[in-house]
């Protein structure tokens, strides 16, 4: 095997290819990353930034609410809409080691998210017209290294404290069809009503661990890791359902009595809610080598256990005398229906000189949509540059273009409504500074 002259430093490109996790399926962002433990210098600080502009654009959307008198398709409401918003992808973590065998790291990410604000006038308004799902994780890990035949084979474990939150909105009523309601219930003015329904303040905490395994041989620039991260379990994510919006009186127009004394008791309220999520476990393997001087090869196999996310329902929060006929039944969920996800990715580096390097990757992650829902199998390739001006000052540009391939979504649990989209394109930048000393 040829020996390898890349330095660690431009071993970095294929961290960036693997930041294509930025858009991988479900609600991955980030993900977890525990990379900096095999850092060759004793002290590290990594930034990074990605910036993701996904472009999926929804078209055909129906409407399949009755009465029709109340579908959004009957009264023009648009059968298009903007399904995805752009977003920052943000990292900081920090490294140290603890004389020749242990190496520790902190770090702040945010590897969940969902950002989607179609608006109010698609036909598609009664599920969402605006959704945003945010993370905050702080994590640490560290590993133990020792010779083992040519190498050094590494075990590593670690934890993580993890905060979700987030809201989402959707309508109830159309704002242009209260006053035929109002007239139906003996000409009652629902004029100064916006129809709208919010589920806001949705917050809950938790956490997870870590355990793995790596295996290097610096000689041929050769690594090998295995992660897995435990699922995160939230109990009580707690929240406010906001009908507000919603006549009260019209809960009188729904024909089912138990559906109806549900209504009376949540429309025109605020209703305290709660609900609760079990967030994936995952696990990656990563793979590099020399292959030449100044040429390395590296790859990944990542499994994301999404199916543990279906329906994420809400139900009245608060004593049996406020909740009533409420109590247990689900007010609102966010129907997700996913499968398991796998992320596929390799590529090549290639160091140009003492100063540069680059690298380029190709990324397949297979949809975790299934019967309803946009996350479909999507390819994603990378390009990526390494400038390193003095030995503890490391930049890294790098940019990504993929496709995200077509698929339909229709109607299942608490959703009313069917669309369909195209090929799309997704891109994304990223930056990252590393400090070592």
């Amino acid at each position: 095997m040829h020996r390898n002259t890349l330095r660690s430093g431009a071993l970095g490109l294929a961290a960036f290819a693997l930041s294509s996790t930025a858009l991988a399926g479900g609600l991955e962002r980030h993900g977890y990353d525990v990379d900096l433990l095999f850092e060759k210098s004793p002290y590290v600080f990594d930034s990074t930034v990605i910036y993701v502009m996904p472009n999926r654009r929804i078209k055909n959307a129906v409407d399949h609410s009755v009465p029709a008198e109340t579908n959004l398709n009957s009264i023009g409401y648009s059968t298009s809409a903007d399904g995805s918003e752009n977003y920052v992808d943000p990292y900081v973590g920090a490294k140290a080691a603890i004389g020749d065998s242990i190496d520790c790291m902190i770090d702040y990410s945010e590897p969940w998210g969902a950002s989607s604000n179609p608006g109010r006038f698609w036909a598609g308004a009664k599920d969402m017209s605006e959704i945003e799902v945010f993370s905050r994780n702080f994590g640490g890990a560290c590993s133990y290294k020792f010779d083992a035949g040519p190498g050094q084979f590494r075990v590593i474990g670690g934890g993580f404290y993890q905060e979700i939150g987030g809201h989402k909105e959707a309508v109830v009523f159309a704002p242009e069809v209260l006053p035929a309601l109002g007239a139906m219930l003996g000409g009652l003015d629902f004029s100064g009503f916006s129809g709208l329904g919010r589920l806001e303040d949705m917050e809950d905490r938790s956490g997870g661990w870590r355990l793995g395994v790596g295996y290097e041989i610096p000689e041929y620039a050769i690594r090998a890791s295995l992660v897995y991260n435990s699922r995160v379990k939230y109990d009580s994510i707690d929240g406010t359902l906001d009908l507000t919006g919603v006549p009260a009186a019209t809960a009188l127009l729904e024909t089912n009595p138990l559906k109806r004394a549900i209504y009376e008791r949540v429309f025109g309220q605020k209703t305290p809610v709660t609900g609760s999520a079990t967030l994936p476990d995952s696990l990656e393997l990563k793979l590099q080598s020399g292959i030449a001087p100044d040429w390395l090869a590296f790859g990944s196999v990542k499994w994301t256990n999404w199916s543990l996310l279906q329906s994420v329902a809400f139900t009245c929060d608060g004593s049996a005398a406020f909740c009533g006929d409420a109590t247990g039944v689900p007010l609102t969920a966010l129907d997700l229906f996913y499968r398991d996800g796998w992320t596929v990715t390799g590529g090549v580096g290639h160091k140009i000189n003492e100063q540069w390097s680059g690298g380029v990757s190709l990324t397949w992650d297979r949809g975790t949509s299934t019967v309803t829902g946009a996350h479909s199998d999507s390819w994603t390739v990378g390009l990526g540059t390494a400038y390193t001006p003095t030995e503890n000052v490391e930049l890294r540009f790098a940019g990504a273009l993929g496709l995200l391939t077509s698929g339909e979504s229709n109607p299942v649990s608490l959703t009313s409504i069917s669309y369909e989209y195209g090929t799309d394109l997704v891109s994304a930048l990223s930056a990252e500074l590393k400090v070592k000393f």
